[in-house]
């Protein structure tokens, strides 16, 4: 069962939930981070605290699930990492960065760093300092010549798959040796020093469109991307690297994550999400939408009368219907928090 909730007019640019879903960071198209709690019993949402620091929007937030810490970033510096220490958070400055926009950060499974791309066409693995109480990055530019424009981390928390606006899907080694153990071989490759390129997917040998989500399997062992082409891709590390992609004829998906061994849910312009089934071999299908189309009823509302088309939910961006409108969200889902 679908839930809309609605936090005013403006749009939400970026969320994230906590581990119990009872919570949720989300910016409203501005510099601040502001903290939702749900009410029990009633189910509203009441601000529980906001977040500054930034000077322009924030373009990303993340947050880990098991150390409750939230990570956020915006379009220039600074970056920060926010750790609850109840009743309060604790504001920690990551640096040094990069001054130019930054995509979501995102946590890696152990929790222990994060990464962060950007316009400057580098990716920031960061991690925490204790003797200097803050967090440090370390950079991987090569060979990426584009804008940053997704991440995801592998369930090993060493691998990161980027999608940039050069069509390319790479995956990377984010082994930091200062905090982790060295990383056992994977299909992907065996050695892995901070930086490694391991592999590297086009989009489309044509061409093709920016790469707008990228998402690693359970297992690992399986890649997936959506591009700005209307393509669904997926690549398999345990086949030598086979990749197949599907063409689809809706609008361009923005966002894709794994839901199954063998499934994928992938979301963007067309405002609805899709269900695609990857078999063994690799071949993908279309297998259904998650929002049926409704025909609804015209209306003589007047201007004045008409709803705010830009009005804001948590889990999907534009919760009212409009005549025009026959899914339940009528504006793009933007980030894989969506779906």
């Amino acid at each position: 069962m679908t839930e809309v909730f609605q936090f005013g007019v403006e749009p939400i640019t970026c969320h994230a939930w906590n581990k119990e879903r009872t919570k949720v960071a989300l910016s409203l198209n501005d510099n601040e981070v502001n903290i939702y709690a749900r009410q029990v019993g009633t189910g509203d949402w009441i601000l529980e605290h906001t977040l500054s620091g930034h000077d322009l929007r924030v373009t990303g937030v993340d947050w880990a699930p098991n150390t409750n810490r939230i990570v956020t970033c915006s379009a220039v510096r600074p970056l920060w990492s926010l750790l609850k220490v109840r009743p309060l958070w604790s504001l920690l400055k990551v640096r040094p960065l990069w001054s130019l926009l930054k995509v979501r950060p995102l946590v890696s499974p152990q929790e222990n760093k994060f990464a962060v791309g950007s316009g400057a066409r580098l990716i920031s693995v960061c991690y925490f300092e204790q003797e200097n109480n803050w967090w440090v990055s370390k950079h991987i530019k090569k060979p990426i010549r584009s804008t940053i424009t997704t991440l995801d981390w592998h369930p090993n928390n060493i691998l990161l798959a980027a999608g940039s606006s050069d069509f390319k899907v790479r995956i990377f080694s984010a082994w930091i040796k200062d905090i982790e153990p060295k990383p056992t071989a994977t299909p992907w490759g065996t050695k892995m020093p901070l930086g490694q390129l391991m592999t590297e997917f086009s989009n489309s040998t044509g061409g093709g469109g920016w790469v707008h989500g990228v998402s690693f399997s359970w297992d690992g062992n399986r890649v997936c991307w959506v591009g700005h082409d209307s393509s669904v891709s997926v690549a398999d590390a345990s086949r030598e690297m086979a990749k197949t992609q599907l063409k689809t004829p809706h609008l361009p998906f923005t966002a894709v994550t794994w839901i199954s061994k063998n499934s994928l849910l992938a979301a963007g312009h067309g405002c609805c999400p899709m269900v695609y089934a990857v078999e063994d071999s690799g071949k993908l299908t279309f297998v259904s939408k998650l929002d049926i189309a409704q025909k609804k009823e015209s209306s003589n509302m007047s201007t004045e009368d008409t709803p705010d088309r830009y009005a804001s939910s948590l889990r999907v961006f534009v919760p009212v219907m409009l005549p025009s409108c026959s899914t339940l969200a009528c504006d793009c889902v933007l980030a894989r928090n969506s779906i």
